[in-house]
């Protein structure tokens, strides 16, 4: 069995994406559960609707798009991005009009 040497192109990162009514109290609490199983996905919020999720491969990022598919709410939209872990190395952050470096990439191995 041949050893995948993992690099800047096998990892992946993961963008969830979303615009979810909160209009009535279902709906906050819809919007509300979906954020929160998101968390206790791996994902973190990078902003209000957007949160991102490390992943050490493309099989990995496979298995959390179609966890993430399984709790999307009724309504409201839901937009999934994969990119490689270089791409990601490429992203401009600001606060403001200050330039801002990434955070550090996880030092998590996955097992599974």
């Amino acid at each position: 069995m041949s050893q995948i040497r993992l690099n800047a192109y096998h990892i992946m990162w993961l963008f969830v994406f979303f615009d979810l009514p909160v209009g009535t109290k279902k709906e906050r609490k819809e919007a509300t559960g979906f954020r929160k199983k998101l968390e206790k996905d791996g994902f973190s919020m990078m902003q209000f609707s957007v949160y991102t999720r490390h992943c050490a491969s493309r099989e990995s990022a496979d298995v959390h798009i179609k966890r993430t598919k399984s709790f999307i709410p009724e309504k409201g939209q839901v937009s999934i991005l994969m990119i490689t872990d270089k791409q990601y190395g490429d992203i401009f952050n600001f606060w403001g009009r200050e330039s801002k470096p990434l955070g550090p990439v996880p030092k998590q191995l996955e097992l599974f």
